[in-house]
């Protein structure tokens, strides 16, 4: 980090001792050579504290270095950019008002620099601030590239604050252009959906949902809250129709899904559905997860032994640590209803290896930067994308 803020403040450094030289050279048939001199060691004074690795002084010294005008306004920019990238946004602050006081900015300018004092403001956490310079932008400034960037600062904004119907209203106009925003605009109205379920009004949780599908038919977070509400109304055979289509929406799912598809078989009073239903997704894909629910229903209604030689095939097709650990637990149960007195010894240490294995085990990755966690988040905290965080299946997932 050290080395990239040095790295900054050099190319910084160089940007400014070319604007010295610049100007240097349109006044040298002036009279003002004294001051370009003191110009000239400023510059290499904060060059040299650049070089000691002494970035705080070479940057205020590069400050002071410059009056504000056309050809150093830009580089103040930077510098401002480099305040907040080192986490002292106040500083930046203080750079980017100082422009803005400035009666001499162009109106393109004054645009920029409004867009980085938001960002600014928003680094320090002063989002009400930030909001209204952004609001400001996108009523006012007539430039394409400043307004579109102020929307999507705008709706970043508004996602920290959870507002989202105003997020939804700003990034409206970005579905045609942009139609990579309608998977978090799906998640903003199921976000809503949320709140309404928790306030009880069921039939406008179901509208935003409907819409979210309409925005994003991949949503598969849309189709289990609507799976849910079918459930809590009853109808069960509805909210499998509904849970059938995430394998399609998205394959990954499946073990995100298993759980409210038992339920609503279970409270369909349809055990064998629910295990037709499993084998089609096992044929699908031969995730552990399937594997398990499928073992579990042979256990319980033809035996340990039944379910050790069918788990054993489909473990062969598709091995994974999860998979051994149960049946490392049926072989184990099997051995005891034969009536043994002693546990078997080896499949003690089977399951201690097995155990400590999966311990810890996360069973969740964002599949953009990697953050992986135990439980679902259809945010990831880490990147802040929507819907990228799924199960981790193979060898070592579900």
């Amino acid at each position: 980090m050290r080395d990239a803020v040095l790295l900054g403040v050099l190319l910084a450094a160089i940007a400014i001792g070319f604007g010295l030289g610049v100007r240097y050279t349109a006044r040298r048939l002036r009279t003002h050579t004294s001051r370009s001199t003191d110009l000239s060691k400023e510059y290499f004074v904060g060059l040299n504290y650049l070089l000691n690795e002494q970035p705080d002084e070479a940057i205020n010294t590069f400050v002071n270095a410059l009056d504000i005008n056309s050809d150093t306004v830009e580089t103040h920019i930077a510098l401002g950019k480099l305040f907040r990238a080192r986490g002292e946004a106040d500083k930046a602050v203080s750079i980017h008002q100082n422009l803005l006081a400035r009666p001499a900015l162009s109106t393109s300018t004054n645009e920029h620099v409004q867009l980085e004092l938001a960002r600014d403001f928003v680094a320090l956490g002063v989002h009400d601030r930030a909001q209204r310079l952004l609001q400001t932008l996108l009523d006012q400034s007539a430039n394409d590239t400043y307004r579109e960037e102020a929307k999507r600062l705008l709706i970043d904004l508004l996602e920290r604050e959870k507002g989202w119907l105003d997020a939804l209203d700003v990034a409206q106009s970005l579905f045609k252009q942009q139609p990579g925003m309608r998977r978090p605009a799906a998640h903003w109205l199921c976000e809503l959906a949320q709140e309404e379920i928790h306030q009880a009004s069921r039939a406008l949780a179901r509208k935003h949902l409907k819409k979210a599908l309409q925005l994003d038919e991949r949503c598969v977070r849309a189709t289990l809250l609507l799976a849910d509400l079918e459930m809590d109304n009853g109808h069960y055979t509805r909210a499998i129709e509904r849970l059938d289509h995430i394998p399609n929406q998205d394959i990954a799912h499946i073990p995100t899904m298993l759980p409210a598809l038992q339920r609503a078989y279970e409270r369909n009073d349809d055990i064998q559905g629910f295990e037709t239903h499993l084998y089609r997704l096992l044929g699908q894909a031969p995730y552990t997860s399937i594997i398990i629910t499928l073992g579990e229903l042979i256990h319980h209604r033809d035996g340990v032994d039944c379910a050790i030689e069918r788990t054993g095939e489909w473990l062969r097709e598709a091995p994974s640590l999860g998979g051994l650990d149960y049946l490392i637990d049926l072989y184990h149960e099997s051995h005891r209803l034969s009536g043994r007195a002693l546990p078997d010894t080896r499949l003690l240490l089977l399951k201690h290896h097995t155990n400590a294995l999966l311990e810890g085990r996360p069973r969740h990755r964002c599949r953009r930067c990697g953050f992986s966690s135990d439980s679902l988040a259809w945010q990831c905290p880490s990147c802040r994308r929507w819907g990228t965080i799924k199960p981790i299946t193979g060898v070592d997932g579900e």
